[in-house]
This record gives C-alpha cells, structure tokens and sequence, in this order.
C-alpha cells in the first residue's frame, strides 16, 4: 500500500465532483431525516432537545473533516516515501487516543452535558438530548476513523471508495431511521447515525486491506511508529482546534437561542443546516481534493490568492441561489418540506433565517478553502490559538446578536466570528490583501447580479415563479457582466492535478 502508483490523471473538477456527489449524497439523505423528524414529531421541546445534542456530532463530524485535511499532506509525503500504512496505523492510535476519552464522558455525563445544552429548558428537552448524546458522539467519533481511512486513499489516488462508503452508510443508516422512528422516536435518529459512520469507516477499512493485498504489502509495513505520537497528536490538536472552535460557537448559540422560547433552537438549526450544506457540498470538497495537488506544487501568496478566488466562486454562486429563494420563497418551501408545524410564520422565520446566513455562508466557504493551505504551507501550529481567540469574541457577540435581533442577529455574529476567522488564517500565510479583493470583487458580483434577479421577482410575483424567475434573471445578469473571474477560476480548476 505504500508503493506509489499511478494517479488516475482526474484533475480537481473531476475529484471535486465525485467528493462533492458523495457529501450532497450525505447532505440530501440527512435532509430526508430532518424531514421525517419534522413530519413525524413536530416542533416540540423534544425536537429541541434532540438538535441540541445532535450540535455536538456536527462539532466532532466538522472537526473530522478538519483531521482529514491535516493528514492529507503528511499522507502525501508518507506514500511517496514509501511508508504511507505505518503513518496511516499510527494516525489512527493517535486518534484513538482523544476518541476513547471523549466517548466515556459522554457516556458518563451524559445528563448533565444535556442540561447545559438545552439551557436548563424543559425536561423533555433534556431527557431526549441526554437519550441521544451518546450515539451522536459514536457518529461523530466515526466520522474521525472514516475520515482517517478517506485521506490515506486519498493519498492513493482513490476518492471513489471513500465516496462509496459514505453513501452507502448515509443510506443504510436512513433505513434504519425511517423503520424505528414510529416506536422509538429521536432515539432512532441517533441509532441511525452511529450505524452511518461505522459502515463508511469499515468500507474504507475493507478497501485498504484489498488495497495491501493486491500489491503485496509486508505485514510488518503496517507498524506504529511510537516515536512520531507527539508529533501527530499535535498535528491533531492543531488541526481540530480551529474547525472544533467554529462548531463550538454554533454550541452556544444554542442556549441563547433557547431565550426565544420553545421551538426556536430547532427553527434555528434548521436554518444553518441549509447553510452548512451549501457550504459543505460546494467548498469543503474542493478544499479536501486539492490539498494532496498542493502539496506537491508548493505556495506563495500569489498562488493562494487565486486558489481562494477560484474555489469561493462555484460556492459563491450557490449561496447566493439559495439565499434568493429563501428570501422569495422561504415560508412555502419550509412548510411544504417539513409539513403543518412549519406553518407561514414559523416558515418565514426560518426563511429570513437562511438569508440572515449568507453572511455566514461566504465566510464559511472561504475558510473551508483556505483552511487545508495552512497545513500545506506548514503553518497549522498556530490555528488553537485563533481558535480560542475567536470563541472569547463571539461569546459576547452572540448575547449582543440574539438581544438585539434575536435569531437573526446570532445568525450575524456567526457570521462576523467566521469571518475573523477568516482572516486571521490569512494572516497566518502573508496573503491577507490580495487575496481579500479578488474575495470580495467575486462577492460583490455574485451578490449584485442575485439581488438584480431576486428583487423585482419578489416584488411583482407569487413564490414560486418569483423563485424560478429570480433564478433565470440572475443568470442573464451574470451572463451579461461575463466575470473574468469565473472563466479563469473554471480553468484553474481544470488544470490543478
């Protein structure tokens, strides 16, 4: 296995587009759950207390993602130094490690993490958080192993397994949801999620032993290098850090939240998993498939700069897309999705809420990019420190958000701490300016030729022919203006293997 072997000669937009099919695969199933969830029991303290512990695997699963970017680079460098299956072994103890620790506390203090996630609210609220929590941590622990094994085939050249493996334990864990959830309720959401993960990890597992087989890899190839464990350990930490700060600011907007009364904190969570997808889909998967091309061509600012640009504009004309029709269309399109509970004010709400977001959305999809760069560059020691630097501000940020605009004003300090964020990592690697105004010239494009669409359309027509035209208007204005900066990122895109 760690023999070096032919790359398959795909470049980024091929890479991108099976890793991306694999997590809006991912996305849209778990869209199918929130469904069920709305359809079959409502908005309740229930559902509340549910979401919030279901916050604490987005946490561990975001900052699986980040592990899966920091390894990438030494992977990289271990498979063309012919020692790819020791460093993968060794990854993994390292992981175990921090895994087993966390999965005994929350098994533990299961009740007492619950209280203080719903806010001390109702006791449904808690009992249901507490039932889950456990499960959701197994999920979130299995997103680490899964995404450990993703990168080592990464490594190899080989996206199509991991992508596999998520898909198919995406939809085997729904099978699971949608035949318990009528006698077992939330418990079997969280059921259905920890059989998820655990599939993803051992299809990945499966394939590497095939993998190593086939090119006849020495057992004793497969050795943890002990000496290393420190090194990785703070490679980890460096790694999680940042990406487990950024989920713990969406943790404590949870409990604020919660001061808007029942239902809010699932109004809420609603709002940014429509976010987090957008961003997820579009961004985090061209930030994982180009980290290894990076690594072997090395940076400069220049290079950064432009590797931003290109991969924030594909995002950038998502979110965009989905801010217009929720702003046009949001109440019909949340109450025909998620059923009766979901009426016209609670609909809208969550509608203003997803165009609240879109701040967040484009500050979230330009640290996705940028964040793999800073390992490729080697400059990841320093992300715990911008971790605890931007949780301290968005602690106040968040209290002043949600008392002067409540759910639409945290949706704004998320936005600002992601975006501090943001810019600190640019910082990190000397190329705050340039990159910044190619950011905001594509920002300021997209945005114009979206409001361009979507307000008249909103303005003069129904809903859903207000959503189609604003669409179809921002299309012509964009085809009008012919950015350079999408051609050239389309090619850049191409180019990069």
């Amino acid at each position: 296995m760690s023999k070096p072997s032919a790359q398959t000669g795909l470049g980024s937009l091929a890479t991108g587009a099976v890793t991306a099919l694999a997590i809006a695969v991912q996305t849209g199933l778990a869209a199918v759950v929130g469904v069920i969830i709305a359809r079959e029991l409502g908005r309740t303290a229930e559902t509340d207390g549910f979401f919030a512990a279901y916050a604490v695997f987005i946490v561990l699963a975001l900052a699986a993602t980040a592990i899966r970017v920091t390894v990438l680079p030494p992977l990289a460098r271990a498979r063309a130094e012919r020692r790819l299956s020791s460093e993968t072994v060794s990854y993994a103890v390292s992981i175990g490690m921090i895994a087993v620790p966390v999965l005994a506390v929350g098994i533990v203090a299961a009740r007492p993490i619950a209280e203080l996630l719903t806010g001390f609210g109702p006791a449904a609220a808690v009992d249901a958080a507490a039932s889950a929590l456990p499960w959701m941590i197994v999920a979130g622990l299995g997103q680490f192993t899964a995404g450990l094994l993703a990168s080592s085939l990464a490594a190899l050249d080989d996206y199509l397994v991991p992508a596999l493996g998520y898909i198919v334990g995406s939809a085997t864990g729904l099978l699971l949801i949608v035949v318990r959830i009528g006698e077992d309720g939330t418990d079997a959401v969280a059921w259905g999620m920890a059989v998820n993960a655990v599939l993803a990890t051992s299809i990945c597992a499966g394939w590497l032993v095939v993998r190593s087989r086939r090119e006849r890899m020495p057992v004793g190839a497969a050795r943890v290098d002990s000496r290393g464990a420190p090194r990785r350990l703070l490679e980890l930490g460096a790694g999680a850090a940042l990406p487990f700060a950024l989920q713990s600011i969406y943790l404590v907007c949870l409990p604020i939240a919660a001061r808007d009364g029942v239902g809010s904190v699932t109004s809420f969570n609603y709002a940014y998993l429509i976010a987090a997808a957008v961003v997820g889909i579009c961004a985090s998967s061209l930030g994982l498939v180009t980290a290894v091309p990076l690594t072997r061509l090395g940076l400069d600012a220049g290079r950064i700069a432009r590797h931003v640009e290109a991969c924030s504009w594909p995002a950038l004309l998502a979110v965009a897309a989905t801010a217009g029709i929720f702003a046009v269309a949001g109440a019909e399109i949340t109450h025909l999705v998620l059923g009766g509970a979901y009426g016209e004010d609670v609909g809208a709400e969550i509608g203003r809420l997803v165009v609240a977001l879109a701040p967040y959305m484009v500050a979230s999809l330009a640290l996705s990019v940028t964040f793999p760069l800073v390992f490729v560059s080697g400059r990841g020691g320093r992300l715990p420190l911008v971790g605890l630097g931007v949780l301290a501000v968005h602690v106040p940020l968040a209290f002043a958000g949600q008392a002067l605009a409540g759910l639409e004003g945290l949706a704004l300090a998320l936005a600002v701490s992601t975006g501090i964020a943001f810019a600190w990592m640019l910082g990190l690697l000397d190329a705050v300016r340039s990159t910044l105004e190619r950011l905001a010239s594509a920002v300021a494009i997209v945005g114009g030729c979206a409001l361009v669409g979507f307000v008249p359309a909103g303005a003069v027509l129904g809903p859903a022919v207000a959503a189609v035209a604003g669409l179809a208007l921002s299309g012509a204005a964009l085809a009008v203006v012919r950015p350079s900066g999408l051609t050239s990122a389309w090619h850049y895109l191409r180019e990069l293997t």
